[in-house]
């Protein structure tokens, strides 16, 4: 079926236009000519997403058709919408696209061939396009010329719905069809739900062919060592990941297969919010041309960014390719990852900045995921929020968490592999008291973790959460390494650990049926 055909079968009639994978700077032109962006001194095109600048969780919907139906694990998180609405919606966006200019992006999410998904994506906004050519896969002329895209994305964001009348939470609508292979998007231009539609997807399909899929960052050392990033939006994946002493695979999705770590994007999605040249110059000099600032400020007497202002969002974004990165794995491939760091954006201020997990104990932080999350990921967060997500990542997660925590332990025994969790959040008291842990320790700990100064350091045990936690590493203040010495008040800093133990111990409720003795033992003692 040819492209111009399958939009007949949606029922667009009338195109103005289509235009399929143009280059950067005809998507740049193009933009900046409708009126949808701006070019900032250093090349990149800024653009605004409106209204929404961050995810809409109440507004993903799966729709409820056989035999996906039986595979998903419903929950507050993975919503269902009857057929009728889906239908009915994707019966708006087609009137909704009839006569207008489109854009299509075909490519490929997942580097490794064995298991990539050939995708397309349709928008009427060539800014959208732009982020599909510089955040996917992209095919090679002759991938190109046969392409036959497994699922398909189209994305209506300047459509408002009428929640009542259409059947649906808002003004916004994120519908996955995994039997039509369809995701229709309405009502929000923000982009990243774009990007977590096709994770979302992944994370259906992978698990079922033994694949481990992971909202986790990949980088290998000069040794050829792989560490896997694991974290929720804002806990510091990315920044983390971009390592002048490592080459970069990916920096927020990957899978884990019987031959190793692979990417699923052929570039970068990264928060820029007070972004720095000093402290994170590989990410600063690769926003260049070619890459999209979403819902930036800039001065518009010179024309520079301002990346300190959060007056929009403090969920500012960033997208460039992954080859904007020097050193980067282009190939999107790594071995079997020798660690693992779970990040953990801690509000409460009292997990140790860095620890050793054992397998039971990392299962159980798995299982759990706690961190916070941050302002501006999703719509009405505007403080750092404590929360528990399973895997890291379960807005993503279509399966019971169970089944990714069984592939993850099989994994991790399988290739020895080491697991930490690192607190990326607060010290010397929570959110609103203490300050963010300094990106320069927590750079220290883990190339203390990844190069083995770490096996040869003392460890104790944290009283409240078992945690192994090292009695020092270089480069890094003792007293920092245990948090309760950086509270001026030990009895507040008691008061909040007790606190956090209690919130652990009572969301693990729901996974303990499945949980072994050895994982249940790794909760928290109160």
């Amino acid at each position: 079926m040819n492209h111009f055909s399958f939009l007949k079968n949606l029922g667009i009639k009338n195109v103005g236009g289509f235009h399929i994978n143009l280059k950067a700077e005809n998507l740049v032109h193009d933009s900046i000519s409708h009126n949808e962006g701006k070019k900032v001194s250093n090349g990149a095109l800024l653009v605004m997403t409106g209204l929404r600048t961050g995810r809409s969780p109440n507004d993903r919907f799966f729709t409820k058709r056989s035999p996906s139906s039986n595979q998903i694990w419903w929950s507050d998180v993975n919503i269902g919408c009857e057929e009728k609405t889906f239908d009915h919606v994707l019966g708006k966006v087609t009137s909704y696209l009839e006569g207008k200019n489109l854009y299509c992006f075909n490519g490929f999410v997942g580097a490794d061939k064995d298991y990539r998904l050939p995708i397309r994506i349709i928008t009427p906004l060539a800014w959208q396009a732009l982020f599909s050519e510089t955040l996917m896969i992209r095919p090679t002329l002759d991938e190109l010329a046969s392409h036959v895209p497994e699922f398909t994305l189209i994305a209506a964001g300047q459509l408002m719905l009428d929640g009542e009348k259409d059947g649906v939470n808002s003004e916004a609508f994120v519908g996955i069809d995994l039997e039509r292979k369809l995701v229709i998007i309405a009502g929000t231009s923000y982009a990243g739900e774009i990007k977590k539609a096709f994770f979302t997807i992944m994370n259906y399909l992978l698990p079922q062919k033994d694949v481990m899929t992971m909202h986790c960052s990949s980088n290998v050392g000069q040794d050829d060592s792989t560490a896997l990033f694991f974290g929720l939006s804002g806990t510091g994946k990315t920044t983390l990941s971009a390592d002048p002493t490592r080459k970069l695979i990916g920096d927020d999705e990957h899978g884990w297969s019987d031959k190793g770590v692979f990417n699923f994007e052929g570039g970068c999605y990264a928060k820029c919010i007070n972004l720095s040249k000093e402290a994170e110059p590989q990410i600063y000099n690769a926003i260049r041309s070619g890459s999209l600032l979403e819902n930036v400020v800039m001065y518009h007497d010179t024309g520079e960014v301002n990346y300190s202002d959060d007056s929009i969002t403090e969920n500012t974004r960033a997208t460039y390719m992954i080859d904007h990165i020097p050193d980067a794995v282009v190939s999107g491939q790594g071995g079997h990852p020798t660690d693992i760091f779970f990040l953990a954006a801690d509000a409460f201020g009292v997990l140790p900045p860095i620890s050793k997990l054992d397998t039971p104990h990392a299962m159980y932080h798995f299982l759990s995921g706690y961190t916070a999350k941050l302002a501006g990921t999703e719509a009405g967060i505007t403080e750092p929020v404590a929360t528990f997500s399973a895997c890291f990542g379960e807005p993503f997660m279509p399966l019971h968490p169970a089944r990714y925590a069984k592939l993850l332990g099989e994994k991790i025994e399988k290739h020895n592999t080491r697991v930490w969790l690192v607190n990326t959040g607060w010290s010397g008291g929570p959110y609103g008291i203490g300050k963010r842990m300094a990106i320069q320790h927590t750079r220290a700990l883990l190339r203390a973790a990844l190069n083995g100064d770490l096996d040869k350091v003392e460890y104790r045990e944290d009283s409240t959460f078992g945690l192994q936690v090292p009695l020092s590493c270089p480069k890094v203040p003792e007293e920092v390494l245990c948090p309760r010495d950086t509270w001026e008040d030990k009895a507040a800093y008691d008061t909040k650990a007790k606190e956090l133990a209690e919130l652990f111990i009572n969301n693990f409720k729901k996974y303990e049926d499945g949980a072994s003795e050895a994982i249940k033992e790794a909760a928290p003692k109160i």
